[in-house]
């Protein structure tokens, strides 16, 4: 067994362990033709798993064991992964994806973990912070069992993938002004500690939350959105969740608009469903509320687009200052959320006809996911 030299870190009276989970599926050749930054050029860009274990090679604070869980793959990811340091776990008749390849490795070794141990899980794609691990355990100290990060888009993609990094930089806003507050804890990183793992296969064998079959798991196989549901699990219990700022990574973003409703379809109808599977409690109440809201948030749009339409049609149009108003605290908003991405995109932001075709599709990818949850059809992903 490989085991990366660390710095050790206190939590409690004892030193702490961090075993990396890295679940990834053909990650040895990236496919994209664009720079991403790494000195190579275009002409020799690194694999995303490469990119990744880098960045774990680039901690502060060092983990103590890197195991990339090769999930059905038919490329070198398993080959690359041990060349550059991490164990390698391969999966046996694996079809549940993600979560399916996490609990084969947790099933096996999570018995053997004790308190002194954590578990960062994150996604092939993403490439941590330098300081990200030892934020991590510092929140961890402070009593805070499952740690999450706060991401931003990679390079790429081209104008869809923009419009990504926009939002993601939104996102990175609103969770630094919250201090960290988050409703989920997101699948690109997030430290959990051993306990609270062992904690969530105990509560699902005893039904004091939402099982996951005959035999227990730390993941949900039925779930669209295995991170989201895990969050609910971990809160259900009582343990405390945060996203804190100094946890930064970066991740891919989708590259085509067909790739983007796929991704988006799976999270809206996954929180969607989890809502459902674990009905109104004091955790779940503010996603009932957003759901709500965004269907409010569609309604308005539709009734806006309808009347602007209805008023061009009919050579009716005229400005009024209340709505004038309006639009311009909507301009503004748009603009100063993504300053820290630059003038550039604060000025693109500002045309507000840019942005809003990908508001628009992102409304109608939450409303077909709705749609497709009431009417319950099988979901793929």
């Amino acid at each position: 067994m490989r085991r990366v030299r660390s710095t050790w870190i206190a939590v409690g009276a004892q030193p702490t362990r961090v075993t990396v989970l890295i679940p990834a599926h053909n990650e040895g050749r990236r496919q994209r033709s664009e720079h991403h930054g790494n000195g190579r050029g275009a002409e020799e860009p690194l694999a995303p798993i490469v990119e990744t274990l880098e960045s774990l090679r680039r901690q502060s604070r060092l983990p103590d064991r890197i195991v990339v869980i090769a999930d059905n793959c038919t490329d070198d990811t398993a080959t690359l992964a041990r060349a550059h340091g991490a164990d390698v776990f391969t999966t046996s008749d694996n079809s549940h994806k993600k979560a399916g390849a996490l609990n084969q490795w947790l099933d096996a070794n999570l018995p053997d973990l004790d308190y002194i141990d954590h578990v960062l899980v994150m996604d092939a794609d993403s490439t941590l912070a330098p300081d990200f691990i030892a934020n991590a355990l510092r929140h961890r100290a402070q009593g805070y069992h499952a740690v999450g990060g706060v991401f931003l888009g990679k390079d790429g993609g081209g104008f869809v993938g923009m419009l990504q990094r926009n939002e993601y930089a939104r996102y990175a806003r609103d969770v630094e002004r919250k201090q960290g507050q988050t409703l989920v804890l997101t699948g690109t990183a997030t430290l959990f500690s051993a306990i609270c793992l062992k904690d969530v296969i105990a509560a699902r064998e005893s039904g004091r939350i939402p099982g996951t079959g005959e035999i227990s798991h730390v993941y949900d196989t039925k779930a669209l959105t295995e991170d989201n549901e895990l969050t609910f699990a971990i809160q259900h219990i009582g343990y405390k969740i945060i996203a804190p700022p100094s946890c930064a990574l970066k991740t891919e973003v989708m590259e085509s608009w067909g790739d983007l409703w796929r991704q988006r379809y799976r999270w809206k109808r996954g929180a969607i469903e989890n809502n459902w599977h674990y009905g109104l409690t004091r955790y779940t109440a503010k996603h009932w509320f957003l759901q709500i809201w965004g269907l409010i948030g569609i309604l308005a749009t539709a009734i806006y687009l309808s009347t602007l339409v209805a008023a061009f049609v009919t050579g009716a149009v005229y400005l009024h200052w209340i709505w004038m108003a309006v639009t311009l605290i909507f301009v503004f908003e748009r603009a100063i959320t993504v300053s820290r991405r630059g003038w550039k995109q604060v000025l693109l932001a500002g045309v507000l006809i840019i942005e809003m075709p990908y508001d628009l599709y992102l409304q109608l990818i939450h409303l077909w996911a709705l749609s497709a949850s009431v009417l319950r059809t099988r979901a793929t992903w």
